[in-house]
């Protein structure tokens, strides 16, 4: 019996000891692998925050999203943005400090802050910054309600500087530099500087005729007397669908021909008459100020259409291209 009890003891007594050396082992198993996590994800934190420093304060990455600048860059074209250039930006979309020195030089491709951004709230605007800079623009949270990627930063050419009176005629850049009254042409301005020649047209002026005389029949139309609009404007505006031009439409010149139009029916509406005046005088560069414009002026939603914008609001220069790669380049000599 003693020899029964005994061997019962030794038994449960290496069962019991197997058993808590399995569970220990088990345990010290759990926490490596718990430990293995934990440093991957440690290090992929550490990553990404240096990610964030780096495209906040030094070089922040860009997907072109619209072909505003073709060809200077094309949709889906990646480039380096250098922060610093124009000042510190303390935050995403904050406040800049060091830029007292530091300003936009005319030509220079620039990027800022939409200025018809539908701001989703502040901590959704730095939330979705932070997202778009720590994935290496690989990620945007920020959506429009039919949930395409929203347009926080534009991407633009630097033409108009402060003191500068900027006119459209037909598409066509005007430009009077700060100090001068006489207007010359863009291509002009250009060649006389030693600018860039990214800036182009790719439509015929024999569109203008068609697309002003569609904006002076919305213009009759909306005074109450279509019936009395030309027959010669029915026949203009009927041009453009044989024009090749008939997806185009260059907003500016239509308001400047609706408003002209509607300006010129009723000559004591002063408010009809200041607006159209706007059009026709251009757009004055105030300090502090730049104009924007995209090379591709036939497709860009630029400064034509909300004006100049502060030089706070800039947050960088684009300086090269590393997507493609075989349109990798040094943007600077585009300026």
């Amino acid at each position: 019996m003693d020899r029964f009890l005994t061997f019962l003891e030794c038994t449960a007594e290496k069962r019991l000891t197997r058993r808590k050396q399995l569970k220990a082992y088990q345990k010290e198993q759990k926490h490596s692998i718990l430990r293995e996590i934990w440093s991957w994800v440690d290090a992929l934190i550490f990553a990404i925050f240096w990610v964030i420093l780096i495209n906040q304060y030094l070089f922040q990455l860009f997907v072109i999203p619209s072909p505003s600048m073709v060809s200077t860059l094309n949709v889906g074209d990646r480039v380096i943005v250098n922060k610093d250039s124009y000042g510190i930006e303390l935050y995403p979309a904050g406040k800049k400090v060091l830029t007292d020195t530091r300003s936009v030089q005319r030509d220079e491709i620039i990027t800022f802050y939409n200025p018809e951004y539908d701001s989703k709230g502040p901590v959704f605007d730095v939330l979705s910054q932070i997202v778009y800079m720590g994935t290496l623009t690989l990620v945007n949270i920020d959506k429009t309600d039919d949930g395409q990627p929203a347009e926080r930063l534009y991407v633009k050419r630097a033409v108009g500087m402060p003191g500068d009176i900027i006119r459209f005629d037909n598409g066509n850049v005007l430009i009077a530099p700060s100090g001068e009254t006489e207007f010359m042409t863009e291509e002009e301005f250009r060649e006389h500087n030693g600018l860039a020649q990214g800036p182009h047209r790719s439509v015929d002026q024999s569109y203008y005729p068609a697309l002003e005389a569609a904006a002076a029949l919305t213009a009759y139309q909306e005074a109450g007397i279509g019936r009395e609009a030309p027959v010669s404007l029915y026949k203009e505006y009927s041009s453009l669908e044989n024009s090749g031009y008939n997806y185009v439409f260059d907003r500016y010149e239509y308001e400047k021909a609706r408003t002209g139009t509607l300006s010129s029916f009723n000559p004591s509406d002063l408010s009809l008459r200041s607006t159209h005046k706007r059009y026709e005088n251009g757009i004055y560069v105030p300090s502090g100020y730049v104009l924007p414009l995209g090379d591709n002026r036939d497709n860009s939603r630029d400064g034509r259409y909300f004006g100049a914008v502060p030089e706070t609001d800039v947050n960088g220069r684009v300086v090269g291209r590393f997507w493609p790669l075989n349109r990798i380049s040094s943007l600077t000599d585009n300026q």
